[in-house]
């Protein structure tokens, strides 16, 4: 079993800053990627961003305002977020890509998601 677990979500002004974070948890053989999506009510679920090795993506409506890094030590992955928007509001769910052993299929596992709104 893996098991990814979020935290860090919550309410904030339009301008403030939030971290997610992410732990995997579990039978873990190695990961390919770690990185987040994000959902907003009515629209369909979008990346936000990624982390490979020696790489990492951005979506353009967050380039320069979110941050991702990960820990491989430790299997956690993290969102820094800054100058947030209202239109950042949404469910914010983590995954990774990875395997479970040489003998399992490269699948995604997700966390449960976690609430971010931006409002004043």
């Amino acid at each position: 079993q893996v098991q990814l677990v979020e935290s860090g979500g919550g309410l904030v002004q339009p301008g403030e800053s939030l971290r997610l974070s992410c732990a995997a948890s579990g039978t873990i053989f190695s990961i390919n990627e770690m990185g987040w999506y994000r959902q907003a009510p009515g629209k369909e679920r979008e990346l936000v961003a990624v982390t490979r090795v020696g790489s990492t993506t951005l979506a353009n409506s967050v380039k320069g305002r979110f941050t991702i890094s990960r820990d491989n030590a430790k299997n956690t992955v993290a969102l820094e977020m800054n100058s947030l928007k209202p239109e950042d509001t949404a469910v914010y769910y983590c995954y990774i890509r990875g395997t479970r052993g040489i003998d399992y299929p490269t699948r995604d596992y997700w966390g449960q998601g976690t609430q971010v709104t931006v409002s004043s």
